[in-house]
């Protein structure tokens, strides 16, 4: 759990439209499918009804949780990190790399994922990741609390979290979504650099670390290591 450290408190009215709307419907669908399992059931992520043509669950599981706790740590996540995307991106910019990202995210799980029938998933976590990553891209000097109490320099969580989120990828030793987790980082990613490309002028360095995992995760994945 992370949070960004403000030098002043954040309330709704800092909050933009496009981010209101997208945390309502978080909570209206993800309270909708606790509520009805059919309905929980159709629009999660399941491999096996993706590959038979479902393919609207790569959207929709997006904004599904198992419970209000899932729910509520994105969502505080997404509240502590879209100002900095709207700020400096705009609306329309917060919007393509929220999507995108979780779009993404769900893709590389599926790839990873393609031939396990029963594989499930639900949560905004790839998009807020991408929500998070594209903030790190664009103020990599900002500090963050881990557990809201341990100080770190952004740069050092987005490259410490996407090594950290390989290791998980090669384990599969627990139930943490970390192949969307990893995509929606890589989303937000490559959509803040199409749509700022000033951070190569001002933020190259930042550029080219946060690179390093990626590049990382696809020699791995060519070499069958993953």
């Amino acid at each position: 759990m992370v949070y960004l450290a403000l030098n002043r408190k954040l309330s709704m009215g800092d909050l933009g439209l496009i981010t209101i709307i997208i945390i309502g419907l978080n909570v209206l669908i993800s309270f909708k499918g606790f509520k009805d399992t059919l309905f929980f059931e159709k629009y999660k992520f399941n491999s096996g009804e993706i590959k038979r043509g479902a393919k609207y669950q790569i959207l929709t599981s997006g904004f599904l949780h198992v419970d209000s706790s899932h729910l509520f740590v994105n969502m505080l996540t997404l509240y502590f990190f879209a100002n900095v995307v709207l700020n400096d991106m705009g609306s329309l910019g917060f919007l393509l790399v929220y999507l995108a990202s979780l779009i993404l995210g769900n893709l590389l799980s599926y790839f990873f994922h393609k031939d396990e029938e029963n594989y499930n998933a639900v949560g905004a976590s790839g998009a807020v990741m991408g929500v998070l990553y594209s903030a790190i891209l664009l103020r990599p000097d900002m500090m963050l609390g881990l557990f809201f109490i341990i100080p770190i320099p952004a740069y050092v969580f987005g490259i410490g979290y996407l090594l950290y989120t390989i290791y998980g990828m090669k384990r599969r030793q627990d139930n943490i979504g970390h192949d969307a987790h990893f995509g929606g980082a890589v989303g937000g990613y490559v959509i803040t650099i199409l749509l700022a490309p000033w951070v190569f002028q001002q933020h190259l360095l930042m550029v080219i670390l946060l690179a390093v995992p990626i590049l990382i995760l696809f020699i791995l994945q060519k070499a069958g290591k993953i």
